[in-house]
């Protein structure tokens, strides 16, 4: 079946809708969360009208940036560890990968910093990745966590004040910094020290394509 080409109108809307949620996202990171709607449609270069064709609020706007640049980042984890078939493995990667993300790509580490909460406990975005990745390890016989969606709320609570920590303290290096807590928590989920210690010195992929929070073809 051959799948619709969108219309001129159809791609115009997308367009508006991710320059209004690109804009949302940096305000986001710059935690100017109470700027007025019409200071966002002007950074984003669309019309006040435009706004409430997409969104019924400035929250709602707010909402769908950070769900948007979550899955965007989750579907990226997914490519960097597609190679992979330990779950242990895939989980470790992505963590230390989130872990170097603080300082490679600012804006995307401040919208995970400052929507925390909601990510921990939203069944949506980089959060219902996590878990996947935790209930794929407890099912393989490779974590011992008793309750998947508590381990995730720790896992959640690890990396973000892991994130906060490596924004205040320039100084400390984060790939030595996230491997270390990344040991922890496989220690902490039933691996050994030694295997963690393993797995933590794996080389890792690079983070290297710069991650967009809006997509113009969404």
């Amino acid at each position: 079946m051959t799948e619709a080409v969108p219309s001129r109108l159809e791609r115009r809307k997308a367009r508006t809708r991710a320059a209004l949620i690109e804009a949302a996202a940096a305000f986001i990171a710059a935690g100017k969360t109470n700027a007025p709607i019409l200071e966002i449609t002007q950074a984003a270069d669309v019309g006040m009208g435009s706004f409430y064709n997409h969104f019924e609020s400035k929250e709602q706007l707010f909402q769908a940036a950070v769900e948007h640049g979550l899955e965007v980042y989750g579907n990226l984890l997914d490519q960097l560890t597609a190679d992979l078939t330990d779950p242990a493995h895939v989980f470790a990667q992505s963590f230390r990968l989130t872990g170097r993300l603080h300082r490679r790509q600012r804006e995307l580490s401040k919208v995970l910093l400052s929507n925390g909460l909601a990510m921990a406990a939203s069944d949506k975005g980089i959060a219902s990745f996590v878990l996947r990745d935790i209930e794929d390890a407890v099912r393989a016989g490779r974590f011992s966590a008793r309750d998947p969606k508590l381990a995730l709320v720790v896992v959640a609570g690890a990396a973000l004040c892991l994130g906060q920590l490596l924004h205040d303290h320039p100084e400390q290096d984060d790939a030595e910094a996230t491997d270390q807590v990344t040991e922890d928590l496989l220690r902490m989920f039933g691996l050994s020290a030694d295997e963690a210690h393993e797995i933590c010195r794996l080389p890792l992929p690079g983070l290297g394509t710069v991650v967009e929070l809006p997509d113009s073809a969404a």
